[in-house]
């Protein structure tokens, strides 16, 4: 209270910058300069509400006088020295400062408005600093407490979400924008997708027809890419993984900053599979060897040269997988912000919804958990910026119906996976359908038809577009090679001279 004691003397605050080696960062002559402005003028308030609270301020006074003074602005009534008077007649720690008469004091030696805003920028930053050394005080203490339940893991990542959330504290300002600032955006935008010879605004799959359908994955987007077991949920995701990871390339962007021209870096969390299936699986579509001979090793000498040599071209591939189980949304989100931070992360891709855990207070209800977990995708996608693709399942009853194409109502707990989506799509195989409706040998005509059937669908996939906020809903065919668990564009025979000429 040196400082302050000071300024009642004075009627101008001591040098707040000379501190001694253990006083916390701050500045008690910023934070009466701020006040005073307020209590003169109330309109400045609005120009600083953005930026500090009253739990910013150093002084616990200074932080009750704040926060009262913003408590009658927002109800448009004035905030003076007088009329703050009443609020203040039994604060014993005003009394210590010379009670009320410590109000006028700071609105009489406020020297302008101006410089508001800067005032309001250091007591935030010294806020920070504040608790920096609070936050380190804290993982320290911990650190050296040896107990059986605090494994250090938990604690880097529990000391990960604390500084992640402490550095997030100051991007409030990112509140009312206006319009021209929103066109501007909206151009841009369109600009990218106008210089881009596919015309795609969002990051490309690789896969035409789809990014046709999509316009690529866009930013902030949460894509939902749902299917019944064996339909290829997993392949297509690790296909646009793939695609997105070797067309990577960095460089200056039309609005002048660097960063990813092409393709991404992927973020890929596979909580089903494990890390080296996974990347048999990619392997499998680069080699054009069938990941089934990849697994028993069952490969000519031909073909594992082939393996080798696709296994060397994406070394430097930028995908990366994290294959830890039934992983919390909370820590999902924390190592996708890490990634983002020290590689960059352009996608982001989820395998699968289902097996992610919400907070231990939704665990007992299945719907509430799925809502939050939604909700937490939807958060990292805007958050970070980034396109989220989460793989989903469908419930069983696609199987009680004679067509087996799902819908929005097949989503397990439907309602907030569908409503927190941006895109939902699904995949479908009729193959797979048609080869287990086989009639017995005897029956020739069916058999006939059968085979024309399975000779129509033989190799061929369908991604049903069944939401799409920005855009059409429809189906896109793909062709599909099981042996190599990859989709690709089907060629169909009038597009031919098209593709061809484009591309």
């Amino acid at each position: 209270m040196n400082e302050i004691a000071a300024f009642n003397a004075t009627g101008h605050a001591a040098d707040a910058e000379v501190q001694s080696p253990d006083t916390m960062p701050h500045s008690i002559e910023a934070e009466q300069q701020l006040l005073g402005a307020i209590l003169t003028n109330n309109d400045v308030f609005d120009r600083v509400a953005s930026i500090i609270s009253a739990d910013h301020f150093y002084d616990p006074v200074h932080a009750r006088i704040y926060e009262t003074a913003a408590a009658r602005i927002a109800k448009n009534n004035l905030a003076s020295p007088v009329t703050l008077k009443a609020f203040f007649e039994d604060d014993d720690g005003l009394k210590e400062l010379g009670g009320p008469a410590y109000l006028a004091r700071l609105a009489g030696s406020a020297i302008s408005a101006y410089a508001v805003r800067d005032y309001a920028q250091m007591i935030y930053d010294l806020a920070i600093r504040r608790e920096l050394i609070g936050l380190g005080q804290e993982i320290a203490a911990k650190a050296s407490k040896v107990e059986v339940h605090s494994e250090p893991k938990e604690q880097i990542v529990e000391a990960e979400q604390k500084l992640y959330a402490l550095s997030e504290q100051g991007k409030s300002e990112t509140g009312f924008q206006s319009f021209l600032h929103a066109v501007t955006e909206a151009v841009n935008m369109a600009n990218t997708a106008y210089q881009r010879e596919g015309g795609l605004a969002g990051v490309s799959t690789g896969l035409i027809d789809l990014d046709r359908k999509l316009g690529g994955l866009h930013k902030s987007d949460l894509l939902i890419l749902a299917g019944r077991p064996s339909m290829g949920k997993t392949s297509l995701a690790t296909n646009l993984a793939f695609n997105i990871a070797k067309a990577y390339k960095r460089g200056t962007r039309t609005d002048g900053t660097e960063g990813t021209i092409e393709g991404g870096v992927v973020g890929f969390y596979s909580l089903e599979m494990s890390a080296e299936q996974l990347a048999g699986r990619i392997l499998s579509e680069a080699s054009e060897v069938p990941s089934h001979q990849i697994r028993s090793g069952d490969m000519t000498e031909t073909e594992f040269r082939r393996f080798v040599e696709a296994a060397k071209s994406l070394e430097s591939c930028p995908l990366y997988i994290d294959d830890t189980p039934a992983l919390p949304i909370s820590q999902l989100a924390a190592r996708a912000r890490r990634l983002k931070r020290t590689k960059g992360l352009d996608v982001l891709i989820i395998d699968y919804l289902q097996l992610v855990r919400g907070t231990p207070a939704t665990q007992g209800n299945r719907v509430q958990e799925i809502g939050e977990i939604s909700m937490g995708m939807k958060a990292i996608a805007k958050e970070l910026n980034i396109p989220v693709i989460a793989l989903s399942q469908l419930s069983r009853q696609v199987e009680s119906r004679d067509d087996k194409r799902p819908q929005l109502s097949d989503l397990r707990e439907s309602g907030s996976i569908e409503q927190d989506a941006d895109v939902v799509m699904f995949v479908f195989r009729e193959e797979y359908y048609k080869e287990r409706e086989k009639p017995g040998d005897h029956e020739l005509d069916k058999m006939a038809a059968w085979q024309d059937d399975m000779e129509r669908l033989h190799g061929k996939a369908e991604v049903i577009i069944g939401k799409q906020r920005h855009g059409p809903i429809g189906t896109v065919e793909l062709s599909f090679e099981g042996q190599f668990t990859r989709f690709g564009n089907l060629a169909k025979q009038w597009q031919q001279g098209e593709r061809e000429e484009q591309y």
